[in-house]
């Protein structure tokens, strides 16, 4: 299962960082300003943030598998049939909505997935292996796609990024299977009963004659809503997904003009960060799941353990970036910086499935939507911060010009680190 769903993550963030590059060099071609470009590239999010809890309901619901094809389907489409013509922008908006829409089901539904599948001893590494393709389909995206463009054009892109969908979607409804039933090994040791679904009218409860009869269970919004447990989870996603988005967006536009140097010179090394995540991402859930199933802590500390490790060395990091005037320093700040935010992501990101693996794809939902908010506000006030200090600092190459971008997500880090330590649990808290 892991390895099915690993490369969808990996063609979701190709795609991503695909329409970045394609309409990049397609609306400079076409003289398009920088403002209706910041439009058509921040659209894609505000889709992304409206299917966030609607794709947990639909996974719960449908399952996760079905919710996960559909989407696939759906964005595919979608990049095949509409033209990359920057002078359309209309069209563009909707395509991008669409996409955003579509892929905003994906994440959700992993998690339902996973929850279904995977053990609570196994679920560290699980998370961490599957959304590792994530960082790298970006640093494949960064890397290859340029050149993609370069010799087929913008639109080759879109062609190839939804040939890659596609073919995915083929292999997934061929080879994905429903969650196991409750006589599976792996429905027992993940805490599921006969209902792995929780409809209106699925959970069965077992009669004193031996019979069954069926409860009605709703999904528990309003506890899920107030919970202490799920807020530390969704402002640790929040924090996650501004630094990785201010990082992700900002970070050429620091190289080329706060240090004054070029991208295309600095060769691969500018796809060191997204690869450190990979690496740390991996890692995180590998020692979690050692230090569980060794019981040398209890999820509740692992947890803590290494969401605070992870987010401590970051904001550490972050904070110390704008200091480093070479790219040699940069580099390594960003990819300390990233790395340890993913290991991190053994902590708060796992930890759906521990307090709630019936609602996982619920909770999931529900913090990725401020994961995906933290994106359009982090990367829309960065601009902000630096139109004010262009005027201020006359330029942006001095460090006082990138200070309080940097330090914003560092501080955060600190702040969620806090509050996860605090609220935090490794308990199932939702029948």
């Amino acid at each position: 299962m892991h390895f099915q769903i690993i490369p969808s993550t990996c063609v979701c963030y190709i795609e991503r960082v695909g329409f970045s590059i394609a309409y990049t060099v397609a609306a400079d071609a076409a003289g398009i300003n920088q403002s209706s470009k910041g439009t058509i590239l921040s659209t894609f999010y505000y889709g992304y943030a409206c299917s966030q809890v609607p794709g947990g309901w639909a996974a719960q619901k449908i399952g996760g598998r079905k919710v996960l094809l559909l989407s696939f389907v759906l964005w595919s489409l979608t990049c095949f049939l509409v033209p990359l013509d920057p002078n359309r922008v209309t069209i563009l908006v909707v395509a991008r909505l669409l996409v955003g829409v579509a892929q905003g089901f994906i994440f959700p539904s992993i998690h339902t997935v996973l929850a279904q599948w995977v053990p609570p001893h196994e679920r560290s590494r699980s998370v961490s292996l599957t959304t590792s393709g994530m960082y790298l389909g970006a640093a494949m995206g960064m890397l290859f796609l340029p050149s993609l463009v370069k010799l087929k054009g913008p639109e080759s892109v879109f062609l190839a990024e939804a040939a890659l969908g596609v073919l995915w979607s083929v292999l997934w409804f061929k080879y994905a299977t429903d969650p196991p039933r409750s006589e599976h090994p792996k429905a027992a040791a993940a805490g599921f009963g006969e209902s792995l679904l929780p409809t209106d009218a699925s959970p069965r409860t077992k009669m004193e004659n031996g019979g069954s009869t069926v409860k009605a269970t709703k999904i528990p919004w309003k506890k899920i809503l107030i919970s202490r447990p799920v807020w530390a989870i969704v402002v640790n996603n929040f924090t996650f997904h501004y630094a990785l988005y201010v990082l992700m967006n900002w970070l050429p536009t620091y190289f080329e003009q706060g240090l004054q140097l070029s991208l295309q010179e600095m060769g691969s090394s500018k796809m060191m960060p997204y690869l450190n995540m990979f690496l740390f991402s991996n890692v995180g859930g590998i020692v979690a799941d050692h230090l569980i199933t060794k019981r040398v802590m209890s999820v509740t500390k692992t947890r803590k353990f290494l969401n605070t490790v992870g987010f401590i060395v970051a904001s550490i990091a972050l904070l110390a970036l704008p200091i480093f005037r070479t790219s040699g320093g940069a580099i390594l700040c960003s990819s300390v910086a990233l790395g340890f935010l993913a290991l991190g992501r053994a902590g708060f990101a796992v930890n759906h499935m521990d307090i709630a693996p019936r609602y996982a794809g619920i909770v999931m939902g529900v913090s990725n939507t401020a994961g995906t908010l933290a994106g359009i506000i982090g990367v829309d006030m960065t601009g902000r911060l630096l139109e004010a200090a262009k005027i201020e600092y006359s330029g942006l190459s001095s460090p006082e010009s990138w200070r309080a971008v940097f330090f914003i997500p560092g501080w955060l880090c600190i702040f969620s680190s806090f509050i996860f330590l605090v609220f935090s649990t490794g308990e199932r808290i939702f029948d």
